[in-house]
């Protein structure tokens, strides 16, 4: 089949490569701009730019995909399908219609729950059991169109959400496959309509929402910091009970820790190198110190000479 393919994040990319790899034409990758990242606001281009250029394949690097002369453009190529993954822009009825099957897109959720741009940060924040990827149409409202295939897996024990966004990627190319299967051998076949009434959200997530206050239970807390690593991370101060000095810190990884109530202050580390929270103890297993690297934390209490009563406490707004 022919496909233009319309994505911008590394999520893509797993699928990127198979469907080259079983033989379909991509004529056009459709991706946004070239930015500014970082302190020095370095220009870079996206994941899925860089892998589609390294392949060979022609790149069209736009703010709106939705531009007249960008929706001829599209309609010459005589696409069968419009595959867009992690594109970030809303793709207007005109894109959608000049594709001669459908314009469809891989969502990390399983629909109708988490729409959004966050979808399995916001499963590993809630604790979730299972998730999975949906391939659905693409329709006006974000994320609710009818459904066309979904595959499910289950949560794995500290599963972070970049490991779930790298499984659920390559997920994903076996969920756009079996779409694609469906075009081929059946094309009169009709997506299954989401029940909106079980829909949820999955809003984007901000650096702010990396504050984490100890005064919480230890599961919660569990899962956030799980959920926000590798971005933003999960962002406390650590302050030395002896000297008085403190720093910022990102909580990489964690688990839950002993069961006792702590007598603690939450936030406290006591003689096991746990963490007081408001019903158990953490167990902390990586963090990156601010301009450190990422480290066990192991590591961080004999570095930093760690004793019972040092506190990890919220950062000051």
């Amino acid at each position: 089949m022919r496909i233009v393919l319309m994505a911008s994040g590394d999520f893509a990319i797993p699928t990127l490569r198979s469907l080259l790899d079983r033989g379909h034409e991509l004529p056009l990758v459709v991706t946004q701009p070239d930015r500014g990242s970082g302190r020095g606001r370095k220009v870079q281009c996206t994941a899925t730019k860089a892998k589609a250029l390294e392949l060979g394949l022609e790149v069209l690097a736009t703010p709106n995909i939705n531009d007249p002369e960008i929706v001829e453009r599209l309609r010459s190529l005589k696409a069968d399908v419009g595959l867009a993954i992690a594109f970030g822009q809303k793709i207007g009825a005109e894109v959608r219609g000049v594709f001669s099957h459908d314009c469809i897109n891989l969502h990390a959720s399983l629909l109708p729950k988490y729409r959004g741009a966050a979808p399995f940060q916001w499963c590993v924040i809630n604790g979730d059991e299972e998730t999975g990827v949906t391939t659905f149409r693409l329709v006006d409202r974000m994320d609710a169109g009818p459904i066309y295939v979904q595959r499910r897996t289950m949560l794995r024990a500290q599963e972070r959400a970049c490991e779930l966004h790298d499984r659920l990627a390559a997920i994903g190319v076996d969920a756009v496959h079996a779409t694609l299967e469906i075009f081929a051998s059946n094309p009169g076949f009709e997506p299954v309509p989401q029940d909106d009434t079980l829909a949820t959200r999955a809003p984007k997530i901000a650096k702010e929402d990396g504050h984490v206050r100890f005064d919480q239970p230890a599961a919660v807390l569990v899962n956030k910091i799980n959920g926000l690593w590798d971005w933003p991370g999960a962002r406390c101060e650590f302050v030395s009970k002896a000297t008085g000095k403190s720093e910022t810190v990102m909580l990489a990884m964690a688990r839950l820790g002993a069961s006792d109530k702590p007598a603690e202050k939450p936030g406290t580390v006591d003689f096991r190198r746990q963490v007081a929270t408001a019903d158990q103890y953490l167990e902390i297993l990586e963090v990156k110190p601010s301009g450190g690297r990422l480290m066990p934390f192991e590591d961080y209490v004999n570095g930093r000479r760690i004793q019972p009563g040092d506190l990890f406490t919220p950062i000051a707004v």
